[in-house]
């Protein structure tokens, strides 16, 4: 394998590659292709330089993997072509992967961490291999079927429910720092996320509340090859809680990836979060598989 510098302007072709693998392989050894715009463009929100972060391989082949470094400060993901998948180049991958994070982190972090579905027994092989060992549940993986009824959008009278225009920008900002605790900008979300290749400001749903905020919103990724939409993320601005806002976008959503041809809708989310947990519940997902956290000391 030889490694390729990563670029913005590749983000759209790795989406359709990995929407091949999902489709040559299955979903087990890959999350959803929109995730992986989320995890750079979101994730990594320009923290460091692109092409420091996210590490591409090539071979004969192609495209050999991905790995994005230093989510959460301490984590990553490698993303491997499934002819490469459960062999000594998947374990290349991971763990130049995890030396790099390693040593990106801060000094005080103990672990380097990743997760791996729960259906993947390859990577769960070779993270054995390399020294990790499972920590936790990480994330709960839904699904709905899109090709029945759905329920009518519906918002409180006065809010609105429509896609994003760059002049949310600030106005989302301020929504996702309330629900996430983030420390997004305006001029950052624009620049890092919305002016970003293959980003779809029809793809991202608020609820504008009648004052002008940004009350809630749903960034729905769109995979045409698979026929599978997904969310990621979903929020509300804690002024607006308990009126249905975030449903009302999801479900604004769900009928225009279904006008696109969509047949399934995915979301994940933190095992520990009850209040998701019942969302998405309340709109027909039903969990599919989750994700366990692995581990291995950083030094």
């Amino acid at each position: 394998m030889r490694p390729r510098v990563f670029r913005h302007e590749d983000l759209p072709g790795l989406r359709s590659v990995v929407s091949g693998w999902i489709a040559e392989a299955g979903r087990c050894g890959y999350d959803h292709a929109g995730e992986l715009p989320h995890r750079v463009y979101d994730n990594l929100r320009d923290r460091r330089p692109a092409a420091e972060l996210v590490r591409l391989w090539e071979d004969a082949g192609g495209l050999a993997g991905i790995a994005i470094l230093l989510r959460f400060g301490c984590a990553f993901d490698v993303f491997a072509a499934p002819r490469l998948r459960g062999g000594p180049a998947e374990l290349d991958m991971l763990e130049q992967a995890a030396g790099a994070t390693a040593r990106l982190m801060d000094p005080g972090e103990r672990y380097v961490l990743t997760d791996v579905l729960d259906c993947d027994a390859a990577r769960i092989g070779l993270l054995g291999r390399a020294g990790f060992a499972r920590f936790r549940v990480w994330d709960h993986v839904n699904e709905r079927d899109l090709c029945g009824p759905l329920p009518e959008p519906g918002a409180p009278a006065g809010f609105e429910v429509r896609h994003a225009v760059p002049e949310d920008a600030p106005g989302l900002a301020e929504a996702r720092n309330a629900a996430f605790g983030d420390d997004w900008t305006g001029p950052l979300y624009r620049s890092a996320v919305m002016e970003r290749p293959g980003y779809d400001p029809a793809d991202e749903i608020v609820v504008q509340a009648p004052d002008g905020r940004i009350a809630a919103f749903a960034l729905g990724w769109l995979d045409g090859r698979n026929a599978t939409g997904h969310f990621e993320p979903v929020g509300t601005h804690p002024a607006f809680r308990r009126r249905s806002l975030a449903r009302a976008a999801m479900l604004h959503a769900m009928r225009r990836m279904r006008a696109l041809g969509m047949t399934a809708v995915t979301v994940n989310h933190d095992a520990g979060n009850v209040a998701a947990r019942e969302l998405y519940r309340s709109l027909g997902f039903r969990r599919r598989h989750e994700t366990f956290g692995y581990r291995r000391p950083a030094g």
